[in-house]
């Protein structure tokens, strides 16, 4: 039973993945002739419409990628609290810049993936802004970054099994930013952990301790 389960789940999820494929030319296509529409109300929310297609078939296949379990981490050495910035400014729309903030307790230099670590903790933030509430803070200590928000908190399933894809707490979308994350965080050896902590709210923890490296010596008098 459990292999035909297993069967089954693989076979659900190249299907998606297959469909996907076959979508991005269509979807391109449609992005680029939404484009030509003369300006105007209408033309907006089709081309507002199209990219929102287009970012989740791509989303799908990352998915995909990921669970070929073909992905490989290109790393090089950074600072944590930089990549952190840069995450929570991609996550923030428009008129959410006040809500969300970076909070660095101590700073350091990680050997990683600067790009999947950016995506990881932008789809934390973004999670945060969808189904939780603001204000939305990522706290930098040491090679942990904690991304919290003042919201209802992570849902039970997902605190006992995980990221489930197409499954959220509000019913609201796919549920395939905390997958991508979750799978990003397997791909960089590091630990994703979802909790509900104590005073309310949800907070996602990223554990990159593993990937922490010596600040270099100073050389100044």
């Amino acid at each position: 039973m459990a292999d035909a389960l297993a069967a089954r789940l693989q076979a659900e999820r190249e299907v998606t993945a297959n469909i996907a494929h076959e979508l991005r030319t269509p979807v391109a296509g449609l992005v680029a002739a939404a484009e030509l529409l003369p300006p105007g109300r209408p033309a907006a929310m089709v081309r507002e419409r199209a990219q929102r297609v287009r970012a989740l078939m791509e989303d799908v296949l990352e998915v995909a990628r990921l669970d070929g379990d073909a992905e490989r981490a290109e790393t090089d050495v950074r600072a944590l609290g930089e990549l952190t910035r840069r995450a929570v400014r991609a996550a923030a729309g428009p008129g959410q810049e006040e809500a969300a903030g970076v909070r660095v307790v101590r700073d350091c230099l990680v050997e990683t993936d600067a790009r999947r670590v950016e995506r990881i903790l932008t789809n934390l933030v973004t999670n945060a802004f969808r189904h939780g509430a603001a204000p939305v803070v990522a706290e930098v200590d040491g090679g942990v970054v904690r991304v919290r928000d003042q919201g209802p908190g992570f849902p039970e399933h997902l605190l006992a099994r995980g990221p489930q894809r197409f499954r959220t707490a509000s019913g609201a979308g796919l549920g395939l930013g905390l997958t991508i994350a979750a799978g990003q965080a397997r791909v960089l050896g590091a630990r994703l952990a979802f909790a509900n902590p104590p005073g309310g709210g949800a907070q996602a923890t990223l554990d990159l301790t593993g990937s922490v490296r010596p600040a270099p010596p100073d050389d100044g008098d």
